[in-house]
C-alpha cells in the first residue's frame, strides 16, 4: 500500500515540481557548474543504489558523510537548498524507480560500517531508505550511528499510513534540522 503512495506521490511531485527542477538546474550551472550530484549509498538488504540531489557542496568536496563536511564546502546556493530542503527533490527520482521510498531510514554511504551494522542488527537494513521519516523530523543526523539505527527502528515498528503522511508533512513545513554540517 504504501509503494502505491510513493508512486503516486513521487508523479505528482515530478509533474508540479518541474518548473522548480529547471530553475534550481539552471542556478546550480552557475554555482558549480554540475548541478546535480550522484552518490552510490546503501540500499534495501544493503544493495547499492545511485542517490540523485542537487548538488550543494563544491565539486572538490571529499564523499564523506554530511555531518563530517566543513561549513565551508557548501556553496551559497546550496545553504538555502538544504534550508528549504530543496536539494532532495530530484530523489522523486529514486523513489519512483523503487530505489526508495517517501518514508524510512535516511540512506547512508558504504563507509558507515558502524551505522550499517547497527541497522543490520535491528533489521533496519531490510527496508527501502526514505527521503524522510522519524529521525529527520526530530534533527537527528548520521554522528550518532546507534541512536539513529534505534529510532531507525522505532519508526519501522510504528509505522502507518498515518505515520507516513506525519513524517512527509512535517518534513513539506519544515520540521527537523536537515543535514547538518561541521562549523
Amino acid at each position: 500500500m504504501l509503494r502505491f503512495f510513493d508512486i503516486s506521490l513521487s508523479l505528482v511531485g515530478l509533474l508540479v515540481g518541474w518548473p522548480i527542477f529547471i530553475i534550481i538546474y539552471i542556478l546550480g550551472k552557475f554555482d558549480t557548474g554540475e548541478p546535480l550530484f550522484f552518490q552510490t549509498r546503501v540500499g534495501k538488504d544493503s544493495q547499492p543504489f545511485v542517490l540523485i540531489k542537487f548538488r550543494t557542496m563544491t565539486l572538490d568536496t571529499q564523499s564523506v558523510a554530511t555531518h563530517m563536511v566543513k561549513a565551508s564546502s557548501v556553496t551559497r546556493l546550496g545553504q538555502f537548498l538544504r534550508a528549504s530542503k530543496l536539494d532532495e527533490l530530484p530523489q522523486l527520482i529514486n523513489v519512483l524507480k523503487g530505489d526508495m521510498s517517501f518514508v524510512g531510514p535516511r540512506p547512508c554511504l558504504f563507509n558507515q560500517e558502524q551505522l550499517i551494522d547497527e541497522r543490520t542488527k535491528r533489521g533496519v537494513i531490510k527496508v527501502l531508505p526514505g527521503i524522510t521519516g522519524l529521525a529527520q523530523v526530530n534533527g537527528i543526523d548520521m554522528s550518532d550511528p546507534e541512536k539513529l539505527a534505534r529510532i531507525d527502528e522505532e519508526m519501522l515498528k510504528t509505522l502507518t499510513i498515518k505515520t507516513y503522511f506525519s513524517y512527509i508533512l512535517q518534513t513539506a513545513v519544515g520540521k527537523g534540522s536537515g543535514d547538518k554540517v561541521q562549523k
